[in-house]
């Protein structure tokens, strides 16, 4: 079970980091699921005026990230990604994209992360992905 914090807090937390500067927000946290968002604008399209994929990957490494960091112990343990994998299904030029992940595997040294990228306005599947998530000592 996710441990329950505040949105706002985790959106501070991520001052000056890549989601601060893609506009990623962290808006809910369940029991298993973290849902955040992200603007689909300049900041985030490929040259043809599309979401980038590697805006996509970075929205889906952020939210299993996010969640596996609210399953450990931060001050002696380390989530970080292990392997992403990330299918674009559809595309989008402006709007915001909403990402939901949940955690399918929670183990002592490894997570795994489901993650789907869809149109916030429609609906519509645009991604979806697979974060693994190794966990690791804390070096003091």
């Amino acid at each position: 079970m996710l441990k329950k914090v505040d949105p706002a807090i985790i959106n501070q937390m991520s001052g000056k980091t890549l989601m601060s500067l893609l506009d990623m927000k962290c808006i809910e946290i369940g029991d298993d699921y973290v849902v955040c968002t992200m603007p689909v604008n300049e900041k985030t399209h490929q040259p043809l005026g599309l979401l980038h994929g590697g805006a996509s990957a970075a929205l889906i490494e952020s939210v299993g990230s996010m969640g596996s960091s609210l399953l450990v112990d931060l001050d002696n343990e380390a989530p970080v990604g292990l392997e992403i994998n990330a299918n674009h299904i559809g595309s989008m030029t402006s709007g915001i994209v909403k990402a939901v992940g949940k955690v399918i595997h929670a183990g002592k040294r490894t997570h795994v992360w489901q993650v789907d990228l869809t149109d916030e306005a429609t609906g519509k599947l645009v991604c979806t992905g697979r974060l693994t998530v190794m966990i690791v000592p804390r070096k003091k």
